[in-house]
């Protein structure tokens, strides 16, 4: 895996700890949280992004795709909760109780189960 410089890597720091204040936040009903995990999410993610691997092993190269499907749910998540606070979907009551309302925890969950396995799995596949 390619090295993150001593930048990239605050700013990965920074965007995981975003994410989880802006979770806390969110759920101690203030309004600017969905904002604050919003930007955490792009810039966790888009560390991540930076994050390559450019070796041949099959297993390596399996889970940095499903790490890829991990940051996508952490944006859909953040896509999700600021959805769910201000509804600028313009949704129909009951679709929006549906398919919304808060919907980002599940997201969230998933995401941060996959992020904590692969994590572990590549660390262990490098060794």
């Amino acid at each position: 895996m390619r090295q993150l410089s001593r930048l990239e890597t605050a700013l990965l720091l920074m965007g995981g700890l975003l994410m989880v204040i802006g979770s806390g936040a969110y759920i101690l009903l203030q309004s600017w949280a969905p904002c604050l995990f919003a930007v955490g999410s792009v810039l966790f993610v888009a560390m991540q992004m930076r994050q390559k691997y450019e070796g041949t092993n099959f297993v390596v190269r399996r889970l940095r795709r499903l790490l890829l499907l991990s940051d996508f749910l952490f944006l859909a998540a953040a896509l999700l909760m600021v959805a769910n606070e201000w509804n600028f979907l313009r949704l129909d009551q009951l679709v929006y109780l549906k398919y919304v309302h808060n919907n980002w925890v599940v997201v969230l969950l998933v995401a941060a189960v996959l992020q904590l396995y692969i994590s572990h799995r590549i660390a262990n596949e490098l060794d």
